[in-house]
């Protein structure tokens, strides 16, 4: 199965270099852009289709994403699968929720999709969403692992088409604020100031 390599990140302009900091609050040398990689419809598709057919085995009735990133992500593996596709979004709260008319049957098999997995928070999110909605969450996959964990949703089964280890560091011991490089807020995510 083909997958992505950082270079073709790096070649479209998806893999970012500074002192970023992650929706998860985390600060980080390096930021991957994955929307710069989905915006050519062709890449997008095949993409779609190689996490698609890690996960066929899961029987997928549904694929969820999250909003904003795991949008055009989740909408290709959708179509690879021949499968709705929903989204999540966050509400005035911060809070997750699914919107717009869409319902969930009880016992619908969902696939949950992400751009980049690093703490895994927002996907968790999308996963109780479906949960709390009747749903049977039977998998999860992304374009990019960057958490420390080869699967950081185990039992379900989980793949990812790039691995990539990047460190990450809380605000207090951040070592890019100590050397005072100027940060970066990148994703759609607006993030919580830190404390």
């Amino acid at each position: 199965m083909g997958g992505i390599a950082l270079e073709d990140m790096k070649a479209v302009g998806a893999l970012l270099e500074g002192h970023f900091q992650l929706s998860s609050g985390l600060h980080s040398p390096r930021y991957l852009q994955c929307a710069l990689y989905l915006a050519e419809p062709e890449r997008a598709e095949a993409a779609g289709r190689q996490l698609a057919a890690l996960l066929k085995g899961c029987s997928a009735q549904l694929v969820m994403a999250p909003a904003l990133g795991g949008v055009i992500i989740g909408h290709e593996v959708a179509r690879a699968l021949g499968v709705p596709f929903f989204f999540t979004e966050r509400t005035a709260d911060g809070s997750m929720a699914l919107r717009r008319g869409f319902a969930i049957e009880a016992g619908t098999r969902v696939l949950v999709v992400e751009d980049v997995v690093t703490t895994g928070g927002s996907t968790r999110e999308v996963m109780d969403v479906a949960r709390e909605l009747g749903g049977t969450v039977v998998g999860v996959c992304s374009l990019v692992n960057r958490s420390a964990a080869e699967n950081p949703f185990a039992p379900l089964p989980y793949r990812a088409l790039l691995r990539v280890e990047v460190p990450t560091y809380p605000k207090e011991s951040c070592p890019l604020c100590a050397a005072g490089i100027p940060l970066s807020k990148p994703g759609s995510r607006p993030t919580s100031p830190a404390p």
